[in-house]
């Protein structure tokens, strides 16, 4: 491996380059001195994924597991992204600012109404008490019809009252924002998650189409800042259309996407830090390979002890 950490890259000028046919003649070994390159130059945020093997949500998760993984996160990244603020999850925010992290909270929203409402208490709380930066009330709600628009509207605003001097937005699709022009007017951020691979598109081409999403939310937007809250590619599982998980591809989004949103000063979240086996009952054989470390916390691509 010929990586060597007083050698980064000139970002801008990478960036630029970044056209279909950027990837010829670059051998497997060029591209994963370049991830490793811009991973250890460090990104702007990842999802934190909580779950070991055999966990899933619902199950407590405990403060040691929480640390133990945002320590290795910490070395790499500015911003960590949490989902939940109950069953374990809101330690993520407080452990992350022990280790000088900013925090984008999101409060789970579903069908369970008591649920709901622990949930966005505690975001409350924890952001009354310092630990949230960016608060999110609701993960892709409208996507998965577990409430209606008017039931939304009103977390939000309720968010919004109780926190002023906090950002508060909705994460979902970048679509939504277009198709539902009120979520971005009481937002005081637009929270876009935009995935080439769900949508079927070739590797080659998923950097423009990425690209294109974010351009849509940045419309809706009118102004408002906008921040891509997820954004990854799969390294295992089964193709969707023109969408093909490798190590290769992952490798090759994951420059892409690091190289485009260094050069134009855009906010974004990676998915995902590690890996995680629940997600295969939502997601099919590909849910479980999103992560940049595997299931066990090794960097996946390479063959390193980080």
């Amino acid at each position: 491996m010929s990586y060597r950490p007083d050698q980064f890259l000139k970002y801008k000028a990478a960036a630029q380059e970044l056209k279909p046919d950027y990837w010829d003649g670059k051998s497997e070994e060029d591209i994963r001195n370049l991830f490793l390159e811009i991973l250890y130059g460090g990104v702007h945020g990842f999802c934190f994924s909580l779950y070991e093997d055999g966990q899933k949500p619902g199950d407590i998760i405990s403060e040691h597991q929480i640390r133990r993984r945002m320590k290795k996160l910490s070395k790499y990244t500015r911003w960590v992204r949490s989902f939940s603020c109950i069953e374990g999850n809101e330690l993520i925010p407080k452990i992350a600012k022990e280790f000088g992290l900013k925090t984008l909270v999101g409060a789970w929203l579903g069908k369970e109404a008591d649920k709901n409402q622990e949930e966005i208490q505690n975001l409350i709380q924890l952001a009354k008490e310092g630990y949230v930066d960016i608060a999110a009330v609701g993960n892709e709600v409208l996507y998965r019809h577990d409430l209606s628009e008017d039931e939304l509207r009103d977390f939000i605003l309720q968010v919004k009252n109780e926190l002023p001097g906090i950002p508060v937005g909705y994460v979902d699709a970048y679509y939504e924002f277009v198709q539902k022009p009120w979520i971005a007017e009481i937002c005081d951020v637009i929270l876009s998650n935009c995935y080439p691979f769900w949508e079927g598109t070739d590797i080659n081409y998923a950097l423009p189409h990425m690209q294109h999403m974010y351009a849509q939310a940045k419309q809706a937007g009118k102004g408002k800042p906008v921040i891509i809250t997820e954004t990854g590619w799969p390294s295992k599982g089964e193709s969707l259309g023109n969408s093909v998980p490798s190590s290769i591809n992952a490798m090759k989004y994951f420059i892409n996407t690091q190289l485009w949103t260094m050069d134009e000063n855009i906010e974004a979240f990676y998915f995902s830090s590690f890996d995680e086996s629940w997600k295969v009952g939502a997601e099919g054989d590909v849910g479980a390979y999103w992560g940049i470390w595997d299931k066990s916390e090794k960097l996946k691509f390479v063959d390193e002890h980080i």
